[in-house]
């Protein structure tokens, strides 16, 4: 069985092609700055790869440069597309409507775009990445939706509630949904594999970091809470994003500055966090060049996530009463060695001990662990691989069918 994986963005949409026979990836790439000028680039397992500039007015168009590259050209891998089995979205805010991944209907899209409200950026994009395939691969190709809120369900109420009204959470649905979940699953199943335990009796934390960041406690294989909440901007800093601050800042500022709730939205969550402090960077490799350079505002920035990170971990040990293990993964989580060290070395009242050399080479794909054999907490990073969970699903409600 072949299947495709979508992950769509306002601008952009990705794909792997997966064969669930050994759960190998057949290809993989992304469609960059659609509606905008285009770009596409990618590459197939047996090393061929393409690159080029493209003019990609909408999703619909980018999906069926998609189909030319997988059936047509230097690097077909298949015939046609009458291969490819199913096709799984990953949908970031499925709300208080989806608690498990489901095959998509009439239903399902109105009930993903009911949500918009709570993921304005994401769900209307994954909207046009269903209707795009829709559009090129008809309605008898199945396809699945994974929400990325599904796994951090198991919150009891006391961590997901927000103390504000009850009749808004009646009303509204505002309550913590948490983010990422997919990849949270993943690398807390993956270090169960790898250390030959059961989730079980575990107690974990799962450290997220990318562009967008986000850590989760998890209990049993359950998680009990995590940093995100109603939209991704809870939590702490992020590349562009603030993180959790104290409410009357955005009252305080709106009034001062006569900014009106979308540009109070924009300021939040594409002018803050990490670019915010730092002035001039979002991308960690930036910032880390920056510090090197010696620029204040861009150290300042690094030591303000650094310490987040920390105290977010050390609270999470308080939730689940003592911690097993501490996973990276995400972009930073899995490359920067320099934020695993800094994290870890003030932590020491965990009895965690970090092997720096084994550290030092962790990264670009590898997994492993970081931490010394008598160190209290065990400390991996383990790169994520969402796409992957999304093809499960996908699979096993195909074949449920």
């Amino acid at each position: 069985m072949k299947i495709l994986v979508v992950n769509a963005g306002s601008s952009s949409l990705k794909y792997q092609l997966f064969d669930m026979t050994d759960e190998s990836v057949i290809a993989k790439g992304i469609c960059e700055r659609i509606g905008v000028t285009g770009h596409i680039h990618g590459k197939t397992s047996d090393g061929r790869s393409y690159e080029y500039d493209v003019d990609l007015p909408n999703h619909t168009i980018a999906f069926k440069e998609v189909q030319k590259i997988l059936t047509e050209g230097d690097c077909k891998v298949i015939d046609s597309m009458s291969e490819i089995s199913a096709v799984g979205h990953r949908i970031v805010q499925g709300g208080a409507l989806f608690d498990k991944s489901v095959l998509v209907t009439d239903e399902v899209i109105a009930g993903i775009e009911s949500l918009q409200d709570l993921a304005p950026l994401h769900n209307p994009a994954h909207l046009q990445g269903i209707r795009a395939c829709i559009d090129v691969l008809g309605k008898d190709v199945p396809q699945v939706t994974v929400f990325d809120n599904c796994f951090h369900l198991t919150m009891p109420p006391e961590a997901y509630t927000f103390a504000i009204p009850y009749e808004y959470y009646e009303k509204y649905k505002i309550r913590r949904y948490g983010f990422h979940g997919t990849s949270h699953r993943y690398v807390s199943a993956r270090y169960a594999e790898l250390t030959g335990k059961s989730l079980e009796g575990l107690k974990l934390i799962t450290c997220h970091l990318g562009n967008g960041s986000s850590i989760t406690a998890i209990k049993d294989g359950k998680v009990i809470d995590t940093s995100m909440g109603l939209t991704p901007l809870d939590g702490f800093m992020m590349g562009t994003r603030s993180g959790n601050l104290d409410p009357s800042v955005v009252t305080f500022l709106a009034e001062k500055e006569g900014i009106s709730p979308n540009e109070m939205s924009n300021l939040l969550n594409k002018k803050s966090g990490v670019l915010g402090i730092s002035g001039k960077y979002s991308d960690d490799r930036d910032l880390t060049a920056a510090c090197a350079r010696g620029e204040e505002k861009a150290i300042l920035a690094r030591d303000m996530q650094f310490y987040q990170i920390r105290k977010y971990i050390g609270s999470y040990v308080a939730a689940l009463d003592g911690v097993d293990a501490i996973v990276f993964t995400g972009g930073i989580g899995e490359n920067a060695m320099h934020l695993r060290k800094n994290v870890c070395e003030n932590l020491n009242y965990l009895g965690i001990k970090i092997n720096n050399e084994v550290n030092d080479k962790l990264w670009h794909g590898d997994e492993g662990r970081i931490s010394l054999p008598e160190s209290k907490v065990d400390v991996y990073v383990i790169p994520t691989n969402e796409e992957l969970v999304i093809a499960r699903d996908t699979k096993q409600i195909v074949d449920a069918l």
